[in-house]
């Protein structure tokens, strides 16, 4: 699995003017169509334009090197958050050239602008006499907040590339982060998340110390580096981290600021350990998968082989989400750029497979269940992409055609697309991980080789409940 930035860049704010000749009316009228990356090539003087349209929020930005992995930070801001602007808090690893040159930064984005609007907006005939007027005055009335977020950024010095980062579901002021030196660390952050939300959003943009800062725990006992690190989201301060050597260890809190960790580890892969998740309603359990094609099930309980394993993919299977709103579903991403459903109650039959998807053109990068709809999930992928499905839809030509009845176009969307497929979005490159908000609906946000992208698909909310959590 290809999962370093090669030759990262560190990334520089660039003021683009825009270019744009002199319109004529004899000039012919070029009707925009779907473009499918992998499939359909751009021809010359063809370009790819963003419909803003599509989005109900989408902004961009960077914290100066890379990041290969993030987490957001639980606020105490409010659940099921709807009105704009936002505020959200991260912790992120960076991928610098030098090792003395990364640090994990802990920053608050404020002013996350966008709008709300129905995704076919119901319309009478005398509203489509001023339809024109009325949707300017309709989309100035949804819109909240004005102007580009604000970021403010402390860093914490960290030697060596930060290969993964995890915050503490039930205390996320702690944080785990896996090393490319081989140590996993586990840091308190309170006093910079405190500094931060104190902070008024006209303090400095970006522009941040770096503060020395020693971690809680350095645990050197994996015998290589690695990616896979999970907090258990039942048990405070339950962790397991594996490792490229196949060895999964667990670690166990013994108060506030100390672990114990299991020197013997877990063993039942016969190669690099690539992702784990702990189940979301059972405390003893948590799954693996590994570059050997495997998905391994383990019980704490039961000593230091797994419960149950079996073939996933056909090659690595990079990442793996348990699904939190249906404990049976799990979903897993491979090198091939497939992805699969999972369902652990055919786990017997020897066939747990109840969904396949072979859409991608590249690796899966990063793949997570919507917190907030058991139906829902999004993929990233090598192939510059990040996709959104929804697994409850099939073709309906009936809705499809009163869908364009209503808005009144053409959607010429490619007959092979899968109709599970909601949205994709692009304009990053090496997209390496992805997250839901767990407290704003319909919000994900994006790393890649060239910074963050903050995106709320306007027809993804719309698809949540309104109660959501």
């Amino acid at each position: 699995m290809a999962r370093s930035l090669k030759n990262p860049k560190k990334a520089k704010r660039k003021n683009k003017s825009s270019k744009s000749g002199a319109s004529s009316s004899s000039a012919p009228v070029i009707q925009p169509r779907v473009w499918q990356p992998g499939v359909d090539e751009l021809e010359e003087g063809e370009e790819l334009q963003c419909d803003p349209s599509a989005y109900d929020s989408l902004h961009a930005f960077h914290i100066g090197w890379p990041c290969l992995s993030f987490d957001f930070v639980h606020d105490s801001l409010g659940s099921d958050r709807k009105d704009f602007p936002h505020t959200v808090y991260f912790v992120a690893g960076t991928q610098a050239e030098k090792a003395s040159w990364n640090s994990i930064g802990v920053f608050k984005v404020s002013n996350i602008s966008g709008k709300r609007r129905e995704l076919v907006p119901a319309k009478s005939e005398e509203d489509d006499m001023n339809a024109e007027s009325s949707d300017s005055e309709e989309s100035e009335a949804e819109e909240g907040g004005s102007g580009t977020p604000v970021l403010q950024l402390r860093k914490v010095a960290h030697h060596g590339c930060v290969n993964r980062i995890r915050a503490m579901t039930q205390n996320p002021h702690i944080c785990a982060s896996w090393a490319d030196s081989g140590h996993v660390q586990v840091w308190d952050f309170t006093s910079h998340l405190n500094a931060l939300a104190e902070s008024e959003s006209e303090g400095v943009q970006g522009a941040s110390s770096v503060f020395n800062q020693a971690p809680l725990v350095n645990f050197r006992g994996h015998k290589d580096e690695g990616y896979a690190l999970d907090w258990s989201p039942t048990v405070a301060g339950r962790l397991v981290t594996g490792d490229c050597k196949n060895c999964i260890h667990l670690w166990e809190p013994s108060s506030g600021s100390t672990w114990n960790v299991d020197p013997t580890p877990f063993i039942g892969h016969s190669a690099s350990v690539e992702d784990l998740q702990w189940s979301p309603t059972e405390p003893d359990a948590f799954v693996s998968c590994s570059v050997d094609g495997t998905i391994a099930i383990w019980d704490i309980r039961l000593g230091k082989k797994a419960a149950a394993s079996f073939k996933a993919h056909d090659a690595d299977v990079n990442v793996i989400s348990w699904n939190r709103q249906a404990s049976c579903m799990l979903a897993s991403g491979s090198d091939d750029g497939t992805f699969s459903i999972h369902d652990f109650r055919l786990l017997k039959e020897g066939n747990t497979v109840v969904a396949h998807f072979k859409y991608h053109k590249h690796a899966v990068t990063s793949i997570e269940w919507s917190p907030h709809e058991a139906s829902t999930l999004a993929v990233s992928s090598d192939d510059n992409q990040l996709t959104i499905w929804d697994l409850s839809l099939e073709k309906d030509e009936e809705e499809e055609a009163e869908f364009k009845s209503q808005t009144k176009e053409q959607v010429h969307a490619p007959e092979d697309l899968p109709p599970q497929l909601l949205f994709v979005h692009q304009g990053q490159k090496h997209l390496k991980e992805l997250h839901w908000h767990a407290q704003i609906p319909g919000m994900i946000v994006t790393t890649a080789a060239d910074g963050f992208n903050v995106l709320m698909p306007s027809n993804i909310q719309n698809t949540l409940p309104s109660n959501g959590s």
